[in-house]
């Protein structure tokens, strides 16, 4: 249930320049990816584009052939298995073409045991949450690299629009989710999308495992 945040071959990416002191900066304008537009899709659309979101989720990864079809191969049966969850959300973003998509569902109310994995590392102060129903697990997030390399604060910025969107959609008071805490870069990366550690300043350690908590808000 660790959210994906995957990262491209290496290119070379051609930077910007500097803007004039008289004019503003790109960060005062408008996002170069506002275009992309948010949907949700329901189980049969899900269906109907699932070889193509394991192609996005395989080419945001990076690696060779192998690499990209297993990792393919593994995002498609956890998908597949959280599909099938009471209340699953998945949205997608696209152009002409998809661009990420992000996807869940929530902490059964009262009884977090639900969502297996979950239940040891939740702290007490979620508890309330999740017995309103209004607790949701985040358990994926998948965007190109640039979302996490760039402009990670603006509201514009993809992997929170799809967060954000996806919250709302299901009226959840917080979004949720598990981290390894030795993936720094997935860490670093929902902590710049505006993630929060659930208690005190880091990752609680746990004698469970390695994972962590990561909550957000809307």
């Amino acid at each position: 249930m660790t959210v994906h945040v995957p990262v491209r071959p290496a290119t070379t990416e051609r930077q910007e320049r500097p803007a004039a002191a008289h004019r503003p900066g790109p960060r005062q304008g408008s996002s170069p990816q506002a275009g992309e537009r948010l949907r949700p899709l329901t189980r049969r659309q899900i269906e109907d584009r699932f070889a193509e979101l394991g192609d996005l989720y395989a080419q945001t990864s990076g690696g060779g052939p192998r690499a990209w079809h297993a990792a393919r191969g593994a995002f498609l049966r956890r998908l597949g298995a959280d599909v099938r969850r009471p209340g699953f959300g998945l949205l997608i973003a696209e152009t002409t073409v998809l661009t990420g998509c992000a996807y869940g569902y929530p902490v059964p109310g009262g009884d977090p045991r639900g969502v297996r994995g979950l239940e040891p590392y939740l702290p007490g102060s979620l508890l309330s949450v999740a017995a309103s129903g209004r607790l949701f697990l985040v358990s994926g997030i998948v965007v190109p690299a640039r979302v996490r390399r760039q402009h990670q604060d603006r509201a514009w910025n993809l992997a929170r629009r799809l967060q954000t969107r996806l919250l709302a959609e299901h009226d959840a008071a917080l979004g949720v989710t598990l981290v390894d805490r030795t993936d720094g870069a997935t860490v670093q990366a929902l902590r710049s999308w505006g993630w929060r550690y659930a208690e005190g300043d880091t990752l609680q350690s746990s004698v469970l495992g390695r994972y962590g908590v990561l909550v957000l808000g809307r």
